[in-house]
């Protein structure tokens, strides 16, 4: 599990490097995708980023990959609700979360939760 986030990296830094001109959402994705498990208080991986040390496309992300993993089933464990996925969120800001970007997402979570629900994949609302 812990190296998807550098394997997926490589393999758009591979995809980079065969592109005939630099592409910047690859950049981007790459950020998103070597950095989205890093943690604000340093404990993440691949890396140990803290802080602003990690890129904030993957700050972000960080928040939605949580969300997203909390609310939907999996084959080990059962979707729960959107509010306990928020509670929890809230629990790590400064922890697992840059605090600024938790708030952000706290702030519209009825946003959050009504983008969650139009495209959630056939789970009860």
């Amino acid at each position: 599990m812990k190296t998807h986030a550098k394997l997926g990296s490589d393999a758009i830094e591979r995809a980079e490097q065969d592109a005939e001109r630099p592409v910047a959402f690859l950049t981007l994705a790459k950020e998103i995708t070597r950095w989205h498990h890093e943690k604000w208080d340093g404990t993440g991986y691949p890396d140990g980023l803290a802080g602003e040390a990690i890129p904030v496309a993957a700050r972000l992300m960080a928040v939605a990959d949580v969300f997203d993993a909390i609310i939907s089933p999996r084959v080990y464990k059962p979707p729960l609700p959107m509010e306990q996925a928020r509670d929890i969120i809230a629990a790590e800001r400064g922890r697992h979360f840059d605090p600024d970007v938790a708030e952000a997402f706290l702030a519209d979570f009825d946003g959050f939760r009504a983008i969650a629900r139009r495209y959630r994949d056939s789970v009860p609302a």
